[in-house]
Order: C-alpha cells, then structure tokens, then sequence
C-alpha cells in the first residue's frame, strides 16, 4: 500500500492493464501470453500479468507483478497460491512491488464464473456475500497480507474502477502504512481496526486490524457500511470483485494463500439460487407473534448504525413482519435497508420486504439503519413485533 509520503505512486492495482499495455509495445509478443486455462497442482505462473483459474473457474488468481521488473513466480495449486520466487527491494516509504492474489468478480476484463459480480450494493443479495482466506506467512520480509474490495459508480467489469478499494489489512510486517492518513479506531468483524483514508483518483478505504492474524471470515457489508457510513462510499455503487492476497516491499518468498473462499446467499456462487419474489409485501397477520430481538449499534459522535435481529421463538411461521419500537431520546433514523422503515416524534416502524416477509419457527431476519442522535444514544427497551412485545437478547 502506498503511504501518504508518496501521492503520485500508482497502488497495487491501478493502471493494471494499462502497464501491461506498455509492456506489450516492449515486449515480445510470445512472453506475453497470459495463462487461461484452470490450474493444475503445483501450476506456475512467473508472467507480470499472468492469471489462471482454480476450482473449476471459481476463483482466478493472479500474478500481478505490477511495481516490479524483478520476476516473481507462483506456485498455484486448487485452493490458493505461493509466491514461490520473488526478491523484491521497495523503499517502504513507496508503492509496493506487487499484488500477487486469489479473486472473485471481475478484474479488468478477466471475470471468474458464478460470483454473481458485478452486484449493486442495493441488491438484497449483496448483505449475504461472505469471504474468508487463511495464509501463511514467512519469517523475514516486509509485506502486508490483506483484502481488496473494489467498488464502482457502475457494474464494470473491466478497467480501473473509480468508486473505492477498500482494504482489509490482517498483518503487515516492516514499517509500511496504508495510503493517506489515519482517521479512526473501529470494531468490526469481531476486532478492532485503524481505519486510514486517502484518494489516488478513487477513495482508498484501509482497515488496518491492531492485532495480526492469518485467518479471517467476514460479511462484505460489514467493512462497507462503515465507509457509507464515513462518507467515503455509495450504496447505489456494485462490488466488481474481492480479492486477498499481498503487497510485498522486500522479499515475498513464502507468501502463501493457503484456502480462500467466497459466497453469496449462503451457498456456493455457482450453484443457483432460489428466486426472489417481487410481489408487494404481505401484510401482517392480526395475531400476535413469540419472538427476540438483538439490537446492535456502532456508534460516533452524532451518528451511528443498528443491526435489528428478529427471532421467531414460536411454532408457527410469521408470514409478514412489522415491528415497532421506542427510541429513549434525541435518534432520528437517516437511512435503512433489509425492511422499510419509517419514523414518527420517537416511534421507529419497520415492515418486511417482499424477499423477507416470512420467519419459519427457530429463524430470523435481519435489517439496519443509519442514524443521528443529540443528547445521548440510549437503546431501545421495548420491541413489538405484530403486536407482540418481545423478548430482548
């Protein structure tokens, strides 16, 4: 990642093809020849551009020697990749050498198959999306290991994307930072993160986690509805593809993604998914309903988010929802997804969607919102769903 040292350095993934370009005009044409065929165990691909697919065309993992004129290689195998030789020697204060990675979506003009990316973040289908990657890495070095997830104003599928990259750092060893500068200290995914932001011709987004790990799984939203939220992201934006891979500085051999996966609606991307019914929402029924409730909130100075999850502990199924609940003082609801949700003085009023109106027995449906408060930020005590008052969890 580049530091705010060194503004007018291109980052890991910008002018992707265009430098390949200029390496076409320098090049001969038969070294240029980009792998395209799935790969085989112990597959290499020492090519600056080259790519090949994994897992029946699932995934595409990519080279992407792109800051470099040392060679780097990697070893590609069925479920990730290792930089299996690479020497570099970057000043830290600059760009990084490469981005070698493992992705889903579509990175100038090379997609994978199945992931259903491009996918506006409007899309009810894009809260599910879920990734996780586990690495290993090696003993001397200086690298970061991290995501990236590219947004743009529209579904592109190839060129450089112009909306944000948001970057999700697991550990970085040397004396690197993200583009920009440090803006926040953040809780998400089960951790806490520097949050860094800075604009190289699009908003760079970097979650820097204070403790290094080499796992991660997390929901894509997560990490985006806090850059919504900062003001540095769209929801009328599409996710075009995520990635997780490296940026090495020094060195880079050892680097290994050792599993990566992705997933949208809960299931494998390639296998289809039920459809989604556009008929108005169901009304809810007159009776009562047995259910819990967790309330969530992620709060700063004058604004916040709320995750909503709605339980039904009954026997019986709930076929449409609306619930309704009493902010304590001073919260005024912004924005929401998942439900329709409408404020009137203290009194909040969320109504399912066409896709969500049904809970079966022992499930539940989820819905946010965006928000200001003045005053204080107290959570709601009561929920009543159709009716009901529910429990709280």
């Amino acid at each position: 990642m580049r530091p705010a040292a060194a503004p007018v350095m291109v980052h890991a993934m910008s002018m992707r093809r265009f430098l390949a370009g200029l390496t076409v005009l320098g090049s001969v044409a038969a070294s240029l020849v980009i792998a395209t065929s799935a790969a085989q165990a112990d597959t290499v691909i020492c090519e600056k551009w080259g790519t090949t697919t994994i897992q029946g065309g699932k995934y595409v993992v990519q080279n992407n020697n792109w800051g470099s004129d040392i060679q780097q290689c990697i070893t590609v195998t069925d479920t990730g990749f290792t930089v299996s030789q690479a020497n570099h020697n970057k000043p830290t204060n600059g760009a990084p050498g490469a981005y070698p990675s493992v992705f889903a979506g579509c990175h100038y003009g090379t997609c994978s198959s199945g992931s259903r990316l491009p996918m506006q973040a409007t899309d009810s289908l894009f809260d599910t999306i879920r990734t996780s990657v586990r690495m290993t890495y090696p003993s001397s070095g200086v690298y970061n290991a991290s995501y990236d997830l590219w947004f743009d104003p529209t579904p592109r599928t190839d060129g450089q994307n112009t909306g944000a990259e948001i970057m999700v750092w697991l550990n970085r060893v040397g004396s690197i930072q993200p583009i920009g500068s440090r803006v926040d200290t953040v809780n998400l995914a089960g951790a806490t993160w520097e949050v860094w932001y800075g604009n190289t011709g699009w908003n760079v987004i970097s979650y820097v986690r204070t403790t290094p790990v080499d796992s991660i799984s997390f929901a894509v939203r997560e990490f985006f509805d806090d850059a919504v939220r900062r003001g540095y992201a769209q929801r009328s934006w599409y996710l075009t593809s995520v990635q997780a891979g490296f940026e090495p500085w020094v060195g880079g051999t050892g680097l290994t993604v050792n599993e990566f996966s992705y997933s949208v609606g809960g299931s494998d991307p390639t296998e289809p998914s039920p459809p989604v019914t556009t008929s108005p929402p169901a009304s809810p029924p007159p009776g009562g309903a047995a259910c819990r409730v967790a309330y969530r909130k992620n709060e700063w100075l004058g604004g916040f988010t709320a995750d909503v999850t709605v339980t039904n502990t009954g026997s019986s199924a709930i076929n449409g929802w609306n619930l309704t609940f009493t902010f304590p003082s001073g919260q005024r609801v912004t924005n929401g997804w998942n439900a329709t949700i409408s404020q009137s003085g203290a009194t909040v009023t969320a109504q399912n969607m066409s896709y969500n109106a049904s809970i079966p027995p022992g499930g539940s449906v989820s819905f946010g919102f965006q928000g200001t408060w003045t005053g204080s930020n107290g959570d709601p005590a009561d929920f009543t769903l159709n009716g009901t008052r529910c429990q709280t969890a």
